[in-house]
């Protein structure tokens, strides 16, 4: 629990950064991604996710071996 609690601190610390270092630029993103379909957000999605899942895959099972 103590691994997973650390994870996602640090997530959030990573998600914050563009907000505190590019205030301007968020505000811009976000009226964009307004004007983007849909379907292209939701496969944007799942790209990341499985990005997310092949990291953590190199990670545990490739490094930390």
């Amino acid at each position: 629990m103590e691994y997973f609690l650390s994870v996602l601190g640090m997530v959030f610390v990573i998600e914050a950064l563009p907000y505190m270092a590019f205030p301007g630029k968020v505000k811009e993103l976000a009226k964009y991604i307004e004007k983007v379909p849909n379907r292209s957000l939701q496969v944007i999605g799942i790209l990341l996710a499985l990005s997310g899942i092949a990291i953590i895959y190199f990670a545990r099972k490739v490094v930390g071996a």
